[in-house]
């Protein structure tokens, strides 16, 4: 039985891995195959097609429920009902609706909405609302987040920015925003947003910087409610009257440990419905629920099957949850810990029991953690040792019975208060760590090494006087010192990051790196920190020789700030300097100015007698082995007439489109000058200046140019020197992908 509850998981989780959903038909001849093989020994085949089958069955009704493609950008009036807790981040309001009406078409049952300088919105309002909609999409960069994917595990079938509305009834009886109120009204000592996390697992309340110092130390899963609260509360519980029973203070007619997991699986049940319920408090308090049982129950089987039936449930419940990252450490976390704990020869004393699984959790999951494209703590062994008994200890039950006592504010106000103070302290300590010690993002590792850095892993967790087990170190450190591509002599890999409405090119010979524009910066959201620069990691780059901005408007300069305080950079030039943020030290772009690297040669180019930004970009010529790349900025028509006059090599194989395919540029004499086989548009999807213009892009055609544009094909690469094609990031077909 137990290889068939393999089989299951195995069944669900393929999913996550399947490039495309199979055709319907043979979605329904699955579960017949299965039914058939089921009373032969081949049952476990059995039990992997029914969970495929299940699986793909979901999946194919969520991307059903998305927005039609032709109401994609489209305004539309609707009606619908706020639910869960909206959050302000930057003046922007976030909520979702439920079940939205409109007349002119059916809706997803759920919508994701962004309200900019909107009013504020309450859980279970109902709203008249002009909604800009769009089909779920994200950003789509080689190991970057996946939004879409994301999206998708939450069930929400479009996006949307909202016009204008108007509520129509007020919020009933919503509890849980009414204590998010109450938490965020107290006085916590500057963390009530912290606060607000913790108990509700609204984690709209944490800035940025609290974020990155929770990355930085590993302690995201300290202030996110997930098993490790769910947990602790659990622990707490149990641990009391198990104490009690031990110290003779419990009644000895009701027996003690049914009555520690009874109340301890409450305790738990009651923090998941005031945290919402969400799917990684569902997850944990399933695989806790089963933890009990088999304590009270059924030890006799072992824990690896209260860990199966936890891992086949919850896949059931919800097979999209397999596209969360979350998923994958919360259970790779477990079976750690069961594997370090079970079958020892010796006991270890509770210090020794608690500072190695610290280290022996950090170890196991950096193949994971790399593998999902997530940044690595090193600090985080030794920052949980800490901050998890901290939190655990002080700051969790003093949040509970304060927001329990919110009903008496002496009390109440007062134990909240107290946790502010607590959890001051503790962002003060991970502060210090962070700076000290940051987080740590790896290159790029090709696929093979994962299987041997798991092997590795997986032998360094067993316990000492294993045969080969020293041989677990060089294996599993091939995933941090992985063979990185090195590039010929006279090549450039040049990549346009898909970072919406902006550009972001990132170009690297054999031994040097520059990175022309920096991307967009929109309020909190910047495309520099959250997008370019990770991807500079992953490329094995920690040095840019140049950083070239080729104007000061925020879509092209607005991502180089971060840039500049993350990264060591040799040299920043830029044109428009007057209007570059002041603390980037930009030297002005010189017209002419030429330099090579491995054998590939640079120009750059800028008209000194424009009068405004755009004109003023600085262009930059690339010539690998005679295959020659233009970047030109928003460089508008003057500024192309004015290039051409100079005597400009603008000759090229492949021209960065002027302004984002703006009509004001790319005019016919530049074009014809250029001569481009291809052309890369850089633009934000359903972006508010109609970039590209469609007169420009038949303006292509009508050149016989191919045009490569990020909002389509993600982030596009291309090999110059090489004379070969392009290749796009969405060309990696995912079943979730348009």
């Amino acid at each position: 039985m137990r290889t068939g509850m393999v089989a299951l998981a195995a069944g669900l989780l393929v999913l996550r891995f399947l490039p495309a959903l199979p055709p319907v038909w043979l979605m329904l001849a699955m579960p017949v195959v299965a039914l058939m093989l089921l009373p032969f020994r081949t049952y476990p085949l059995a039990f992997f097609l029914f969970g495929l089958t299940w699986a793909c069955v979901s999946a194919k009704s969520a991307l059903d429920d998305r927005l039609p493609e032709r109401l994609d950008g489209q305004t539309l009036w609707l009606e619908g009902k706020v639910i869960g807790l909206p959050g302000t981040v930057d003046g922007v309001v976030r909520f979702e609706l439920q079940d939205p009406l409109s007349r002119r078409s059916r809706l997803p049952e759920r919508l994701r909405i962004a309200w900019y300088a909107g009013p504020e919105v309450r859980s279970g309002e109902r709203w008249r609302l002009a909604v800009k909609l769009k089909r779920p999409a994200g950003l789509a960069n080689a190991g970057a987040f996946d939004y879409e994917a994301w999206l998708l595990a939450q069930r929400i079938g479009g996006t949307g920015t909202v016009v204008d509305g108007q509520r129509l009834t007020a919020a009933g009886q919503s509890w849980r925003d009414g204590i998010r109120q109450r938490l965020l009204a107290v006085d916590a000592q500057g963390h009530e947003g912290g606060l607000a996390a913790l108990v509700l697992g609204d984690d709209s309340g944490l800035s940025p910087a609290d974020w990155q110092v929770l990355q930085d130390t590993g302690t995201v899963h300290l202030l996110v409610i997930s098993g490790t609260h769910i947990g602790l509360l659990a622990g707490l519980l149990y641990g009391l009257v198990a104490g009690l029973a031990r110290w003779g203070l419990w009644p000895r007619v009701i027996p003690w440990l049914p009555s520690a997991c009874v109340l301890a699986f409450s305790g738990a049940l009651t923090y998941g419905f005031l945290a919402g319920f969400d799917v990684p408090v569902q997850r944990a308090c399933v695989m806790l629920g089963l933890v009990l049982l088999w304590r009270l129950r059924f030890r006799h089987l072992g824990v690896v099957w209260a860990m199966l039936i936890a891992l086949n449930l919850v896949l059931l419940a919800e097979p999209l949850v397999s596209l969360r990252p979350g998923f994958w450490l919360s259970f790779a976390a477990v079976g750690i810990l069961m594997l370090i704990f079970g079958g020892r020869l010796g006991a270890w004393s509770w210090l020794q029991s608690w500072s190695r699984a610290q280290w022996l959790i950090a170890l196991g999951l950096l193949p994971v953690l790399l593998a999902l494209n997530l940044p690595v703590s090193f600090s985080g062994p030794l920052v949980n040792l800490v901050a998890v008994p901290w939190v655990s200890l002080f700051i969790l039950p003093l949040a509970l019975f304060g927001t329990f006592f919110l009903a008496i504010p002496l009390i109440g106000e007062s134990l909240l208060w107290l946790a502010g103070g607590s959890m001051e302290g503790l962002f003060r300590f991970l502060s210090y760590m962070a700076d000290g010690l940051p987080a740590w993002t790896g290159p790029a590792v090709p696929i093979w090494i994962w299987p041997l850095s798991l092997l590795g892993a997986f032998l360094l967790l067993l316990p000492k006087g294993v045969p080969m087990r020293p041989l677990g170190w060089p294996m599993l450190l091939l995933c941090v010192f992985a063979p990185q591509k090195s590039l010929p002599q006279g090549e450039v890999e040049v990549v346009q990051l898909d970072v919406g409405q902006g550009l972001a090119i990132l170009l690297r010979t054999r031994d040097h790196a520059l990175l022309y524009d920096a991307g967009p910066r929109f309020g909190e959201f910047d495309t520099g920190e959250r997008v370019v620069l990770p991807a500079i990691r992953r490329a094995g780059i920690r040095h840019l020789d140049t950083l070239l901005i080729s104007h000061a408007h925020a879509d092209h300069a607005g991502g180089a700030p971060a840039i500049v305080q993350a990264l060591p950079v040799s040299r920043i030039l830029g044109g428009d300097i007057e209007r570059m943020p002041p603390e980037l030290p930009v030297e002005r772009c010189q017209n002419g100015e030429t330099w090579t690297w491995n054998e590939v040669s640079f120009a750059t180019w800028i008209w000194d007698q424009a009068d405004e930004s755009n004109p003023a970009s600085c262009v930059l010529s690339v010539d690998a082995r005679g295959e020659r790349l233009l970047l030109t900025g928003d460089i508008d028509i003057h500024a192309e007439r004015a290039m051409l006059d100079s005597g400009f090599d603008v000759r090229a194989d492949w021209l960065q489109a002027p302004h984002h395919g703006s009509r004001t540029s790319s005019s016919k004499r530049f074009l014809n000058a250029v001569s481009p086989k291809g052309v890369l548009i850089s633009r934000g999807r359903n972006n508010a200046f109609g970039h590209p213009h469609p007169l420009i892009m038949s303006r292509y055609r009508w050149f016989g140019i191919d045009t490569h544009d990020s909002a389509e094909l993600g982030a596009i690469t291309l090999q110059l020197g090489t004379f070969g094609g392009v290749q796009a990031e969405r060309a990696a077909r995912r079943f979730w992908r348009e």
